[in-house]
């Protein structure tokens, strides 16, 4: 509840004449000065101002007219992000809007069904672990010496081999990242939009980077990534994932114009505002993928980007093999596997039907790809069919099973 205030209407007529004990009348009001009562100097200001226009106003029972704000039933918020106080300690006007209010409300309730679903995988996982070990113990409990000594054995000998295999595999991975420094296709995620996005959309770009390494890794034919213009939140985000600081891939601080400053003319952004389609992946090329999660508010913005830095641009094919449902613009992680896939298959079309999700592609496209695989299947049913009829006209012993002709 705010403090009350006294209003002060300059009146033409000034005191009622009729009664000079009551307070003045409202008569044409001209002006109103917010002041208040309690103080003297405004008082005595009150006065001063007005008994130019009536001498009278120096009556006694003169009173400014008094007037208050209205209330709200809704208490005060006294939270300390969510208030100001003032010399008395008392809390003033929320700082927040209720919309923030709400999104900070809903951010807290997401952060503490996320550490509940953790403590409860948690939980399970070890109740699993404990399970196991009885059920080892039980199992081990009823043999005799020599075949606990060999099924101990057996055990050691199975995880030796599956730590051998794994050191294999970790191994194969960073030959071929290696390899990639040299001899893969050149990919840039431009990281230079950190200052466009809201914290949410950050961590869902940090969750995307992350993605396109594991993936990255586990192909074939890795390409080599690049990370540039990381710094800020966006390096900050980056550093907290688990084992960022041993990834086998590029991390620039500078922009890709300065990085790449001597391969300037080699540069292409990779953008659906192009008008250039991308046919083939150039070995020489350096391919650029925007890294933005916007929901669509910077609509144009890595097209305007490359026109203002004068390097090249091209959008991928999608167009030329399937339709999309809506809007043509993929996430970072999905056009970087789509890249990946046409490195291994050379092929646009089996590349766009595997990365591209099925709600985003028209239903004529999915009915398509399912009648050709419905097809293939009705004619291996159809041959399958004819043999048995050509078996059954041909058998010498019709009481035979034609199965088994």
């Amino acid at each position: 509840m705010m403090a009350p205030f006294s209003i002060l209407p300059i009146f033409k007529d000034g005191i009622n004449k009729q009664d000079p004990n009551m307070t003045l009348s409202l008569h044409f009001p001209t002006s109103f000065h917010f002041l208040n009562p309690t103080h003297s100097s405004h008082l005595n200001s009150i006065r001063a101002t007005t008994k130019t226009l009536d001498p009278r106003i120096d009556h006694p029972h003169f009173r400014p007219l008094q007037m208050t704000t209205a209330t709200t039933t809704e208490p005060p918020i006294t939270s300390g992000e969510n208030s100001l106080q003032n010399d008395d300690g008392c809390a003033s006007q929320p700082l927040m809007s209720k919309r923030a209010q709400k999104k900070l409300l809903k951010q807290q309730k997401f952060e503490a069904k996320k550490a509940q679903k953790k403590a409860l995988a948690k939980e399970q996982r070890k109740r699993e672990g404990e399970r196991k070990r009885r059920e080892w113990e039980e199992r081990v409990a009823g043999l005799s010496e020599e075949e606990r000594e060999k099924l101990i054995g057996s055990r050691k000998g199975l995880r030796k081999e599956r730590m051998e295999k794994r050191c294999e595999e970790r191994e194969s991975k960073v030959k071929r990242l290696n390899e990639a420094k040299t001899q893969g296709q050149n990919i840039v995620v431009d990281l230079e939009f950190a200052s466009l996005m809201t914290p949410s959309e950050i961590n869902s770009l940090v969750q995307q980077i992350m993605y396109c390494y594991a993936m990255n890794a586990r192909c074939s034919s890795p390409g080599h990534l690049w990370l540039t213009g990381c710094h800020g939140e966006m390096e900050i985000q980056l550093q907290r994932l688990p084992g960022f600081d041993k990834w086998i891939i590029e991390k620039e601080n500078r922009p890709y114009v300065e990085a790449f400053q001597d391969r300037k003319e080699h540069l292409v952004y990779l953008t659906a505002d192009s008008e250039n389609i991308l046919e083939e992946l150039d070995p020489r090329k350096i391919y650029i993928v925007g890294g933005l999660v916007d929901r669509n508010r910077w609509k144009g913005i890595t097209m305007k980007k490359a026109e203002e830095q004068g390097i090249q641009t091209a959008k991928l094919p999608i167009g030329n093999y399937l339709k999309m449902s809506g809007s043509k613009v993929l996430t970072v992680n999905q056009v970087i596997e789509i890249l990946l896939k046409f490195l291994e298959t050379r092929d646009w079309k089996t590349s766009f039907f595997k990365v591209i999700p099925q709600r985003k592609r028209c239903e004529a496209d999915s009915e398509k790809k399912q009648g050709d695989s419905d097809g293939e299947d009705n004619r291996e049913t159809a041959d399958h069919l004819k043999r048995k009829k050509n078996c059954a006209e041909s058998c010498p012993h019709p009481e035979k099973k034609l199965d088994e002709c």
